[in-house]
């Protein structure tokens, strides 16, 4: 199992190479699931996997001229003040109600990927990224870092969508940005967990090693990819992956008829 779970670190990579996002829903089942580390130490190795592999990535994306900076540093800088605030918020929701939440948003998401948009033509210059006002940035970068602290994912699902949707970021400019985000979040995020957490630090080494080969293959591969497929093929993601998790925590909005109700407080 050890040696498939390592496998399954080049999934992880070809997922952020080729959609910006994705990393953190595949990584935490595998290390939970496939190899069986507990929930906090599958969270917190998740998180410096994803953030090595997206610092790399990124790279990549960044010579192909599809990372934005300003857009990234700004974005970055308030989601990260969201994450925060989003990871103190969670405390007054159960973890099925925030599974089913995530998925909620996923599904949301996949809705306004599929809606036809006008793809800008192959070698335009992206002007909306210059045009782009930092305030509106900075509000999807809050509300995004909000939802993926809530959640606890990195989030890459949701600022693809928020990039090209809410900002009119062309695909592939907006996974490039992504990556480089959600390396930034999830670098805080590691730190916070550092002495909370015994981290295997040999396994994680392998692993993001398997995963980095991964991303740059998705790196490579992104730039032969039509923006509308690749818009499509995110979106297909976001429906299987919020469809299994709702299925999963299904308990929430179909209670067991055959458990009993909860009594009713004394007045």
């Amino acid at each position: 199992m050890m040696v498939l779970g390592i496998a399954l670190g080049g999934l992880v990579g070809l997922s952020l190479g080729l959609l910006g996002g994705g990393g953190s829903i595949l990584t935490v089942p595998i290390f939970v699931y496939v190899l069986g580390f507990g929930a906090k130490e599958s969270i917190a190795m998740s998180l410096a996997v994803v953030g090595a592999v997206s610092l790399f990535g990124a790279a990549g994306h960044w010579r192909a001229g599809n990372v934005d900076l300003r857009v990234a540093l700004v974005f970055g800088a308030v989601a990260m003040v969201g994450t925060y605030l989003g990871a103190r918020l969670a405390v007054f929701f159960s973890g099925a109600v925030q599974l089913v939440l995530f998925a909620a948003v996923m599904l949301l998401a996949a809705w306004f990927m599929f809606r036809p948009r006008k793809v800008e033509a192959e070698g335009a210059a992206p002007a909306s990224l210059r045009e782009m006002p930092l305030a509106l940035i900075a509000a999807e970068g809050l509300t995004v870092g909000v939802l993926t602290g809530l959640v606890g994912v990195g989030g890459g699902f949701l600022i693809v969508p928020a990039l090209v949707l809410l900002g009119k970021v062309p695909m592939k400019q907006a996974v490039g940005t992504s990556l480089l985000v959600i390396a930034m979040k999830s670098a805080a995020g590691f730190l916070g967990y550092l002495g909370q957490v015994q981290v295997q630090w040999g396994f994680m080494a392998v692993f993001t090693a398997v995963a980095v080969a991964g991303i740059l293959l998705g790196t490579y591969l992104v730039r032969f990819v039509p923006q509308a497929a690749l818009q499509r093929a995110f979106a297909v993601f976001l429906v299987v992956m919020g469809s299994f998790i709702l299925y999963q925590n299904r308990g929430v909005l179909l209670p067991d008829p055959d458990q009993p109700a909860p009594a009713a407080a004394a007045h």
